[in-house]
């Protein structure tokens, strides 16, 4: 229920839906006795759109989640033990009706677990994900993720398929029982688009699960692009609407004991 429910609420309060609505409500206003209200709010849509599709905003929300947690070393210590993918990597209903597998934007992260399988050969690697659709598929993300992988290389023998879950709690919920974690030194990396890393290792953290993060798919080149303006306003939509998005995640995952912190940091040793 919280799956839908928070999909349905995300479609009307993201920034680009509110917009919208504000957008709407102006124009119908023009063709009412309130017309002179209904300008100005027109003009205030019109200026938001323009705002914030070209201006940094979307760097500068984006930007403090990217930076927040840096790759696990990898070069020292005990040997990895398992890779932890979660899933979000997929257009689940194109790849359904095309009987292939087809990589969104977040795919990265596929490629990534590709690289450090044939990095650390003796690690498992955990695939987690049913879908992020209404609908059901008719296979799930971690079934294609392992289709994928075993087409680069990876031995089907490998993987650790948790196939139920469909947000990051239920990732984090899913994926703990099916971790083999007896050992005090064991490691796991945790694979997850960089903005979305807060969130999730806050999460896994919170299920007692013990990962370390290891974060890809950056939409920023760092501090600098908090100047950089974007070239075409769909694409500072884009930006913003993620950002708030995860930062909403944060505030919606603490306030339901999802997490233990507003938001989550790496471990001071």
């Amino acid at each position: 229920m919280f799956f839908y429910l928070s999909k349905v609420v995300w479609f009307i309060l993201q920034p680009s839906s509110v917009v919208l609505i504000i957008l709407l409500i102006g124009t119908a206003m023009l063709w009412s006795r309130w017309a002179r209200m209904g300008r100005r709010v027109v003009l205030l849509a019109g200026i938001l759109l323009v705002v914030i599709g070209v201006s940094p905003a979307g760097h500068a929300l984006i930007l403090p989640l990217e930076e927040r947690f840096a790759r696990a070393d990898v070069t020292s210590g005990p040997p990895i033990d398992g890779i932890i993918v979660l899933g979000g990597t997929q257009n689940m209903s194109v790849s359904g009706s095309r009987d292939a597998i087809a990589l969104n934007e977040s795919g990265e992260r596929l490629v990534e677990a590709a690289a450090l399988a044939h990095r650390f050969p003796n690690a498992k690697v955990l695939l987690t994900g049913e879908s992020s659709a209404f609908l059901k598929s008719k296979s799930s993300e971690a079934e294609g993720a392992a289709n994928l992988l075993e087409s680069l290389g990876i031995k089907p023998d490998r993987f650790v398929l948790e196939t139920r879950a469909k947000n990051t709690f239920q990732n984090a919920k899913y994926s703990a029982g099916l971790m083999e974690q007896d050992k005090k030194d064991s490691r796991w990396l945790l694979i997850t688009s960089a903005n979305h890393m807060p969130r999730a290792m806050g999460v896994f953290r919170a299920a007692g699960v013990r990962v370390e993060p290891w974060p890809v798919d950056y939409r920023t080149r760092g501090s600098t692009d908090i100047w950089l303006f974007f070239h075409r306003p769909s694409e500072g939509w884009r930006r913003m609407d993620l950002a708030v998005r995860e930062w909403v995640g944060l505030v919606v995952y603490w306030m339901t004991g999802r997490t233990q912190t507003l938001f989550p940091a790496p471990l001071t040793t």
